[in-house]
């Protein structure tokens, strides 16, 4: 079979995903210049530590502005700047593999500004559910696995469609949220963890939800597709 020597040799991205990606890869990217020592001497080597004191969120903040009648606290755009900035640069590259792969899938179908809605909502979602649940909660909030787990929501919706569609059982579509909070769960039992895992589901079920508003025909073509069940 002739090949195309014209056809690029990766799948092409939507544009919204790497306007997404591309401010995490640049945060990583200086980071890794003063851990490494070739920029920023030795203050170079705190710029992932200054990162997350610049980015990340911090619940106990919010609920104390919040418990003054603050409804909008202030530096609100630490709700998406947490996903600038990432742990470890292993973190930093999961997330971007998800960002990427589960952006191209959802990019394929989703307009731009719905992508992006999906994206930055779970975003917000998930920091406010950090923020309610566990109660007290003082850890702060960064990496962009809420946001990631957005996209996994939409992806998961379009599954329960394409199986409402046929006939098959919808609950299969969740099997790869499923599978992800079970191998979370068993990590944070072997090794011990954080309590970031309540903003990630929080923003699977923000990203899975806002589908329903933001996806091509939104809520009327779904019901239209169940009733043809």
């Amino acid at each position: 079979m002739p090949s195309d020597h014209n056809q690029a040799p990766i799948n092409p991205l939507p544009w919204i995903v790497w306007a997404l990606a591309l401010p995490m890869i640049a945060v990583e990217v200086v980071v890794q210049l003063g851990e490494s020592g070739l920029a920023g001497g030795d203050r170079g080597l705190g710029w992932r530590s200054e990162a997350i004191q610049r980015f990340a969120y911090a619940p106990g903040f919010v609920r104390e502005a919040w418990a003054q009648g603050m409804w909008i606290p202030p530096e609100p755009w630490r709700f998406v700047s947490y996903n600038l900035i990432h742990p470890s640069f292993t973190s930093t590259l999961f997330a971007l593999v998800i960002l990427l792969a589960l952006g191209k899938m959802v990019g394929e179908i989703f307009r731009w500004w719905a992508v992006a809605a999906v994206f930055l909502g779970a975003s917000v979602a998930g920091a406010l559910i950090y923020t309610i649940v566990p109660p007290g909660q003082e850890i702060a909030l960064f990496g962009a696995y809420p946001a990631d787990y957005g996209l996994i929501g939409a992806f998961t919706f379009l599954l329960w469609v394409r199986l409402a569609g046929t006939g098959a059982n919808q609950y299969r579509a969740f099997s790869l949220i499923g599978v992800l909070m079970l191998a979370q769960f068993l990590f944070s039992l072997v090794v011990g963890g954080n309590p970031w895992w309540v903003a990630e589901l929080g923003g699977f079920v923000a990203g899975f939800l806002l589908s329903f508003l933001v996806s091509p025909g939104g809520w009327g073509r779904v019901m239209q597709r169940l009733r043809q069940r």
